[in-house]
């Protein structure tokens, strides 16, 4: 089984409609779409090679959407959200943005915010200390609390940026 991403998807996609655009390349086990992104599980990785390179950069709703293989995340990352989005920003333009303070291990838009795991919390309190409350395109955007992902516990990186690692401050789900 390989698991595919699918971004930039449009609003009026369906979780039909993309199931039956890759069934085209192989038995899909599973489709799910959150907002304008998708996971697509396609049995066999032949069948998944060839839908990334027939999808990738095919035209859905007037929309070119992006199709890859899945990343695993990194077992450790920190996850920041980002407030206020432009509704032209891109994926790329916002991972840009963030990369400027370290690796960016995922980026996702929903609407009018965003999710950013960085590799590294150190990277994070930085990207907050010099990207929040502060002009994205055209927009002043916040850049609020976040938490470090590590086996499911959560160390929490305030916005004040003060850092805590550490079972002094940490919090288990």
């Amino acid at each position: 089984m390989v698991k595919l991403f699918i971004g930039n998807l449009p609003r009026e996609a369906t979780e039909q409609e993309i199931r039956s655009l890759f069934e085209q390349y192989g038995k899909v086990l599973e489709c799910d779409i959150i907002k304008n992104y998708g996971f697509v599980h396609i049995e066999d990785k032949t069948a998944a090679e060839d839908a990334i390179r027939n999808l990738h950069h095919y035209k859905l709703h007037g929309v070119n959407i992006n199709v890859e293989a899945s990343k695993n995340k990194s077992k450790t990352s920190t996850k920041l959200h980002v407030g206020n989005i432009s509704p032209t920003c891109t994926n790329k333009e916002l991972r840009a943005k963030f990369e400027e303070y370290g690796p960016v291990i995922e980026c996702d838009i929903v609407k009018d915010y965003a999710f950013v795991h960085m590799e590294r919390a150190e990277d994070a309190v930085e990207a907050i200390r010099g990207l929040d409350n502060t002009e994205f395109q055209d927009k002043i955007t916040p850049v609020t609390e976040g938490y470090c992902c590590c086996n499911k516990g959560h160390t929490y990186i305030f916005k004040n940026c003060n850092l805590i690692l550490g079972s002094r401050k940490s919090r288990r789900c």
